[in-house]
């Protein structure tokens, strides 16, 4: 049983892909150690799916079997003891609503944390790199705009580039340089339409892309500020 002082169980949604659920657990256990100090890590739950389903679902179009394959695996986490509930991916947020409606914990919205970074700073337009489905189905530019927040996105060619280079490079782990150079053209071309700062909208784009690349471009890396967000409920009142 867990001390009221001890950090809340988070589970993890994970396993699309297992660079992003990998990325997650390193990063939610230092931000617990960072707060907390010694040898203190964070308390995980993490339900891995298999990427090989949830990817043909996402391929076919099957939402609807992909929310209940994932709500289905949400429920394992409240079974097990998560307090809350984190997925680690963006493109299957576009399900959120099925997972919502089958737990009785809450659930960290990737877009609703990444909004508040965004309205935090002072943007009203973002562009969105992402997967096609981040990109093009109205989820991700409809909770912004719950937001007051404006989307900006590639044009077909781009948003095919960057699809193809999540799925058959990202999700691997490869890190190509003529990648990088793609996106940050892919990216200057979202600017230079209106975008005031860019949503890296997957959770392997940070593999790809930083700050670093673009410094006088505001960039909003979802992995981060999702397991920031993730650190600070955990903790609640123990840090």
């Amino acid at each position: 049983m867990r001390d009221s002082g001890d950090p809340r169980t988070i589970g993890v949604l994970g396993g699309m892909s297992s660079e992003s659920t990998v990325t997650y657990y390193r990063r939610i256990d230092r931000g617990i150690n960072d707060a907390l100090g010694g040898h203190a890590a964070g308390d995980l739950l993490i339900r891995s799916v298999n990427f090989g389903d949830v990817e043909r679902f996402i391929r076919t179009d099957r939402w609807e079997q992909a929310g209940e394959y994932l709500a289905e695996a949400a429920r394992d986490l409240e079974a097990g003891g998560a307090e809350f509930i984190v997925m680690a991916t963006n493109t299957m947020h576009k399900v959120a609503p099925a997972i919502v409606s089958a737990i009785s914990i809450p659930f960290v919205h990737i877009v609703d944390v990444t909004a508040d970074a965004v309205r935090d700073a002072g943007v009203e337009t973002v562009g969105v790199l992402g997967t096609r489905a981040t990109m093009e189905k109205p989820f991700y530019r409809e909770r912004l705009a719950e937001h007051g927040v404006d989307v900006v996105v590639p044009d077909p060619a781009d948003r095919e580039a960057v699809d193809r280079i999540v799925f058959e490079e990202l999700t691997d782990g490869i890190v190509r340089d003529a990648s990088r150079e793609r996106y940050l053209e892919v990216l200057d071309r979202m600017v230079e339409a209106g975008a005031e700062g860019v949503v890296l909208g997957c959770t392997e784009i940070e593999l790809l892309v930083d700050q670093t690349d673009r410094p006088d471009v505001p960039l909003f890396d979802t992995t981060a500020l999702h397991v920031e967000r993730a650190v600070e409920r955990s903790l609640g009142d123990a840090g």
